[in-house]
């Protein structure tokens, strides 16, 4: 039997996906700790960054960690884009476009990709993205099998539609379905 604890959050937009504040320039921000007393040692698998929302897996089993975040399990984004998305831009995301990671180039992997039919019902964030003046935006459900530092972002705005919500939706299958913004259940295990 495990001593080991696994916790599913919706993380909130404006949260970053840490514990602990060792920097100095992010004395203000907001850390996942501030959502429940977890226990020690408890880490986030994977990252979404402050201005991302969505589903995140919390453990303080680095082992757990390894394998959710391996190739085999498929993370998906719900994403709202700037502008009315085109099939040409769809075809690039899934196919892998060139991407810059830590002043490197890099070959973003084939990929699932499509725009969604209807806006999803996620409530209103908490700081207003912009109104119908700006134009029109759509949104797009993007699958991936890796996870590159602001990856999602750096893909829809190479093929010219910049990020301006970004959502993770599902792990595995796990899926985020209805748990309100900075809802936390713990469960046994990831049956992902």
């Amino acid at each position: 039997m495990s001593n080991h604890r696994h916790f599913i959050i919706h993380k909130p937009f404006g949260y970053l996906s840490q514990f602990v504040n060792n920097q100095n320039k992010r004395k203000n921000k907001k850390l996942l700790g501030e959502l429940n007393d977890f226990p020690e040692g408890i880490m986030a698998i994977g990252r979404l960054d402050e201005d991302s929302e969505g589903l995140l897996f919390l453990t303080t089993d680095g082992m757990v960690s390894e394998q959710v975040r391996s190739k085999k399990v498929a993370k998906e984004y719900y994403v709202q884009v700037d502008g009315d998305i085109t099939q040409e831009a769809i075809e690039q995301l899934k196919t892998g476009v060139e991407i810059g990671i830590h002043g490197k180039k890099y070959q973003t992997l084939p990929c699932e990709a499509h725009k969604l039919q209807s806006e999803p019902n996620f409530k209103a964030r908490t700081k207003k993205l912009r109104d119908a003046r700006h134009g029109p935006t759509s949104w797009i459900s993007v699958t991936l099998h890796e996870g590159k530092f602001r990856q999602v972002r750096k893909m829809t705005a190479k093929v010219g539609f910049p990020t301006l919500r970004l959502l993770r939706v599902r792990i595995g299958t796990i899926l985020l379905n209805d748990l309100p913004s900075g809802a936390i259940i713990e469960v046994d295990a990831f049956d992902v």
